[in-house]
């Protein structure tokens, strides 16, 4: 075997057993479990039982804000992603355009033009006032989705649009050689091949949505942090409360990172 499929190798080696008792890894889980210890031991946690169904709420308002504003992003970017490849000029630039101004701009000030722009417009208007709309827009939630939704749409759609380049165009040719319809080659060949190839980047961003979710607390939705805002208020505790958000964004990281590497390992490459 070459050099390069050597390496290859060894990079997918699953580490063994021997692996986690070399020094540096004792030294440093070591240092892991005397700061879990002291954190445990010397800090404050006996308000935890007094806020756990609030958390619990608020890491569920986190969870359905990250996968409802994921998907929807994702259905959104596709489009945005495969007409910047496919064309027409006119929309190629609005789709460009659209990912310019979104991904230069922060996500804090799309936010709150979207909920202390938009939304003190329409009570201006009483055909909205009086519409079955009104019950969702005079609340804060439908402005948080809508911005979440629009950030990951526009960095997922470069991502969508590098990975429908990317894809070999003699694949593309082989299918349509082999009389498939253009729908056919693009749902069969060209969709799944550049999906997979976005999927590594797509967790990094999945992760980076996870982590911007606390910015809906500025516009009075109650996510897990703004749970524990509430809590540092009431108890007067400052780190203790921080060092558990902490812990729980990191697992709910965790388990993103593993539910994708779960789906490539499930995905054929065929060559990729």
């Amino acid at each position: 075997m070459s050099d390069p499929t050597v390496a290859a190798m060894a990079l997918t080696e699953l580490p063994t057993k021997q692996s986690f008792f070399k020094p540096h890894r004792i030294v440093l889980m070591a240092i892991v479990a005397v700061l879990v210890f002291c954190i445990v031991w010397f800090m404050r946690w006996d308000w935890v039982p007094k806020y756990s169904g609030r958390l619990v709420y608020g890491v569920g308002v986190t969870l359905m804000l990250l996968f409802v504003t994921s998907i929807l992003g994702i259905l959104l970017a596709l489009p945005i992603g495969l007409v910047q490849v496919t064309g027409p000029w006119p929309l190629k630039m609005l789709a460009k355009g659209f990912c310019t101004i979104v991904r230069g701009t922060p996500l804090l000030l799309q936010l709150w033009l979207l909920y202390y722009g938009l939304g003190s417009l329409f009570p201006q208007f009483p055909e909205i006032r009086n519409s079955f709309l009104w019950p969702y827009l005079r609340e804060a939630w439908p402005y948080g989705v809508a911005a979440l939704t629009i950030s990951f749409a526009a960095y997922e759609g470069e991502v969508m649009r590098g990975a429908f380049a990317g894809v070999p165009p003699g694949e593309l040719e082989a299918a349509r050689a082999y009389g498939m319809s253009p729908f056919t080659v693009f749902r069969r060949i060209w969709l799944p091949r550049a999906i997979h190839r976005a999927l590594p980047t797509l967790n990094g961003e999945t992760v980076l949505q996870l982590k911007a979710t606390p910015l809906v607390a500025t516009i009075t939705v109650i996510d897990v942090y703004a749970v524990v805002s509430k809590v540092r208020q009431e108890t007067y505790i400052t780190y203790e409360p921080l060092l558990l958000l902490a812990l729980i964004y990191l697992c709910l990281t965790a388990l993103l990172v593993v539910g994708f590497r779960y789906f490539e390992s499930r995905i054929p490459t065929r060559g990729a």
